[in-house]
């Protein structure tokens, strides 16, 4: 149990006693460490509620908190509680956490199926600089909610249906290189997809050719589902590279195409459970009229008042669209795999679309925790979309090369005496970890500058002080004689810089549920920043390696259990640590 946990416990039990009835209240952390670790409002929200005096019923609260061998506890201001952890409580819970595999993470997701669909980039088409949120922060959660204990399912819903694929027929055929597909395939579909696409606009013979070829695709010809499945697969290895790169996995690659035998039903099954209707000769969701209008996602205002805003399942041409799809997915993930929540990790321009999609899932009876986990955009120097000089978008590649290589120039620069391999390795393991860290700081609901400069630097919120940090603790073990045994050290807390860093050993486990409560990974960015630094700040004021043996074990074993921590909350984040730097 958390430190927090075991506050909270030892407070409803005093509630209940002072109140005569079961009560319980929340502990926060301190935002200010001069009033004590924690503290509590419930005496001020209680006295409301009751009519009575707050710092009367706070004293009351306290006389009956038994508090032995955790933290003392005091009044401030008009009725809050503050509690101040013992060190020797925070040398206890060191020790735990040295003997815990998970740092006192609690298991809270045991039971549990989640479902994240992130990255999902169009086949065909190259990752660009916009994919970097979804792919790291849906890649981050996945990490996060794993070693919370949920079973995790990632799914890559890829765009591999739909109009485009007339075009990419048509350029496959009369346009395509084989040897330039066969050594970069996305490039090479780009390429011949442009090139179509600008004769279509030239040459209305040759836009319908292409819609012959989409026809002949969705019609199932044996020819065209089989350059169709070729682009998918040549597509899939080449997004594959860059997915190695970033050390991102996916359970699943169920695209859009997975789903097409299955939309011409739940069209008809809306249909026949009323909750479609028939609208110019297409098919749509209106509103249900549960709702207030401005809460009701098939509502829009305009000059005239509220007026209908539908969700379309089905064109009046017979096609289906990206809310058909997505509803198809809903039942497969609850049906199929069980699922108990699915996030989506899609920017903000799809706040809408979700909205309409998880309220017409609940009418249709797919219950789930459905989430959309939006994220704004990255903006380039001129705090404008980041873009090419030429207008394009800056592909995710060309973004995590040059990331590769300005870190080798940094670390030539810091450390020349390293071999070549070493040198590139790390350089690798830096430049792709900054790339992450830059993202996963950020609240995922601004908009942010992408700034290498920044993003690189040793000093600093960035990866490379973090891992510079983590390589700083692991260069003090290589220097003793024998390995250490953190797990049979006593702790010893009588330094301030000893007691705030065991304090933020002990956040760790209360932290990481509270990521998931908003799909924050900048909260465990932060807190890792904050670990770093009280690190430092004890290594400056504490001696290790010349301290005398019960102090020197004690100290080894805090910077022992702040290696843990760092490389697991960055392991977490995706990012790892090189053994040098």
């Amino acid at each position: 149990m958390t430190i927090l946990k075991e506050l909270e416990s030892r407070l409803a039990a005093a509630l209940t006693t002072t109140l005569g009835e079961p009560a319980s209240a929340a502990v926060t952390p301190a935002a200010d460490l001069r009033f004590g670790d924690y503290q509590s409002n419930a005496a001020m929200v209680l006295a409301k509620q009751r009519k009575t005096n707050p710092r009367a019923l706070a004293q009351e609260i306290i006389g009956h908190l038994a508090l032995d061998g955790l933290a003392t506890a005091d009044i401030a201001g008009p009725g809050f509680i503050n509690f101040r952890i013992l060190p020797s409580a925070y040398a206890a819970k060191v020790t735990a956490l040295l003997a815990d595999e998970k740092l006192g993470a609690p298991p809270i997701g045991e039971g549990r199926t989640v479902v994240v669909d992130f990255s999902a980039p169009n086949v065909a088409k190259p990752m660009h600089v916009g994919h970097i949120r979804s792919t790291i922060i849906g890649d981050s959660l996945s990490r996060i909610a794993c070693f919370l204990g949920f079973k995790v399912i990632a799914d890559n819903h890829i765009g591999d249906w739909g109009t485009q694929f007339g075009m990419i027929l048509h350029g496959w055929k009369t346009l395509l290189d084989a040897d330039a597909l066969e050594a970069n395939p996305i490039p090479e579909l780009l390429r011949i997809y442009r090139e179509v696409n600008a004769a279509t606009k030239a040459d209305p013979a040759v836009l319908e050719t292409c819609k012959n070829e989409l026809v002949k695709l969705q019609a199932g010809d044996p020819d065209n589902l089989a350059i169709w499945q070729q682009c998918i697969d040549v597509s899939k290895r080449g997004l594959q590279k860059i997915y190695d790169v970033l050390d991102v996995k996916f359970d699943h690659w169920l695209g859009e195409s997975y789903y097409n035998d299955r939309l011409a039903g739940i069209v008809d099954e809306f249909l026949t459970k009323g909750l479609a209707r028939e609208s110019n000769g297409a098919i749509c969701i209106f509103s249900d009229g549960t709702k207030k209008p401005e809460e009701d996602p098939f509502m829009v205002q305009r000059e005239n008042g509220w007026t209908d805003n539908p969700a379309i399942i089905r064109k009046a041409d017979g096609g289906y669209l990206y809310a058909t799809t997505d509803l198809a997915t809903i039942q497969f993930r609850i049906d199929e795999w069980k699922a108990d929540q699915v996030w989506y990790v899609v920017g903000v321009p799809q706040s809408l679309h979700f909205r309409q999609i998880f309220d017409a899932a609940a009418r249709w009876g797919k219950t789930g925790n459905f989430q959309h986990v939006a994220f704004g955009s990255i903006l380039g120097d001129d705090r404008k979309l980041m873009k090419t000089r030429s207008g394009d978008n800056v592909q995710l590649t060309d973004v995590l090369d040059e990331a590769v290589e300005r870190a080798a120039k940094i670390i030539a620069e810091k450390s020349p005496d390293l071999q070549a391999d070493e040198a590139a390795e790390i350089a690798r393991i830096v430049g792709i970890g900054a790339v992450k860290f830059a993202e996963l700081s950020q609240n995922r609901l601004t908009d942010y500058v992408f700034a290498w400069d920044r993003m690189l630097a040793l000093q600093g919120d960035t990866a490379p002080y973090l891992q510079y940090s983590s390589v700083r603790i692991r260069s003090i073990f290589r220097k003793l004689d024998a390995p250490f045994d953190a797990a049979s050290a006593t702790i010893t807390l009588n330094e301030e810089a000893e007691i705030h860093l065991a304090r933020l050993h002990a956040r760790f486990g209360e932290l990481l549920p509270l990521i998931l409560e908003d799909f924050r990974p900048n909260l465990l960015a932060n807190y890792l920043l904050e670990l770093a630094r009280a690190f430092h700040s004890f290594f400056e004021a504490c001696p290790v390696l010349k301290s005398e043996d019960s102090i020197r074990e004690s100290r080894l074993a805090l910077c022992e259990l702040t290696s843990r921590i760092l490389t697991t909350g960055l392991g977490l984040l995706g990012i790892q640590c090189p053994e040098r730097m």
